[in-house]
């Protein structure tokens, strides 16, 4: 279970102090695909940099399961998100040096995996997203919507708890979204694991199973698509 309390990050800028979260609190379960969604600038990826402990925040908590990954240093939180969090990035950021397998195969052995079976995990996930051709085409020969698998596959392979995903379509045309997005969902749901999306996209917003709206450094439920009840504020 993720479990975020009293969340507040401030930036300044010369003067002007910008409060990007506020007290923010939410809770999501075990294996849910939650969506938050709000105007640009309005703090998701910031969020997303707390929740993953790329960042830290001015107070509140972060909590994993059982680990407060807010509490934290480093190097501890790069070792907890290096096992236990998987990130799907807008610009899917793969290693231009790497071929496809190569940059997958990077997440496992940063995690200690090495060898055949760092290369068979590797090609199992890859053909699970549909890239099993593609296994040692270089990155910069692919589709906007290969990239975007490949950037997948790479953030599941290590099997993580929990899976961030930031504005995963948003470099992609309506088409390619259609095509990707129930990947990214289906293998999510299929291994058990927390995905919380940051999203502009109004057709990944009906996929999921809740949708949070962070505006003025809070993050208040709006809608409950298993229930079709609405959700009562946070």
């Amino acid at each position: 279970m993720l479990t975020i309390r009293k969340l507040s990050r401030r930036f300044r800028e010369g003067e002007q102090v910008h409060r990007v979260l506020d007290q923010a609190d939410a809770q999501f379960r075990d294996g849910e695909v939650a969506a938050v969604i709000g105007r640009s600038g309005s703090g998701k990826s910031t969020l997303l940099n707390l929740i993953s402990g790329i960042d830290r925040a001015d107070s509140g908590s972060v909590q994993i399961d059982d680990v407060e990954i807010s509490a934290l240093a480093e190097p501890g939180r790069t070792l907890f998100r290096r096992k236990h969090i998987g990130f799907v990035y807008q610009f899917f950021n793969l290693i231009p040096t790497l071929d496809v397998e190569e940059n997958v195969r990077l997440a496992l052995e940063l995690n200690g995996v090495r060898g055949a079976e760092a290369r068979a995990r590797s090609v199992e996930v890859l053909k699970e997203v549909g890239l099993g051709d593609r296994v040692h085409s270089a990155v910069d020969r692919l589709s906007g919507g290969e990239q975007q698998r490949v950037a997948i596959a790479r953030a599941l392979v290590h099997r993580p708890a929990l899976l961030l995903a930031d504005e995963p379509t948003g470099n992609l045309d309506e088409e390619t979204s259609r095509q990707v997005l129930p990947a990214l969902l289906s293998m999510a749901r299929s291994r058990g694991a927390t995905l919380l999306i940051v999203t502009h996209d109004t057709l990944l917003a009906r996929m999921v199973d809740r949708v949070w709206e962070l505006r003025d450094g809070r993050l208040q439920e709006i809608s409950c698509q298993s229930s079709g009840q609405q959700a009562p504020a946070t």
